[in-house]
């Protein structure tokens, strides 16, 4: 089985900051691109930022310029640097990923979400 496993969200004052690891393991062959989503209360999930093999990145208006997408390919692990937080940076974040994985191929997997509250 593949797992994508979400840390790191928690309570933060507005203006601090959070670093939220996701962890991609199993019997994974490569990995491309790794994103973050993010879905506030009430409203559809939305996309943050992706980060592709060779390092590439791009972000929501929203966030550029506040949050950095990183990974470590040996580790299997993408990150999101999240700092000046607002308020409407509240919601529960998913860690996205198109796995190679051996024998069943390419697919598309989510993680369980890890909740990050803001507070004004």
């Amino acid at each position: 089985q593949v797992h994508l496993v979400e840390s790191g969200g928690g309570l933060v004052q507005a203006g601090g900051s959070l670093r939220l690891s996701c962890a991609a393991s199993g019997s994974i062959s490569s990995i491309n691109g790794m994103a973050w989503y993010r879905q506030a209360p009430g409203k559809q999930r939305e996309w943050v930022a992706v980060i592709t093999s060779g390092g590439s990145t791009n972000y929501a208006d929203s966030v550029k310029g506040r949050f950095t997408i990183s990974r470590d390919n040996v580790k299997n692990t993408v990150f999101l640097q999240m700092n000046s937080l607002k308020p409407e940076d509240t919601g529960v974040y998913y860690c996205n990923a198109f796995l190679i994985v051996a024998v069943i191929g390419g697919s598309n997997y989510w993680g369980q979400g890890t909740q990050v509250t803001v507070s004004s």
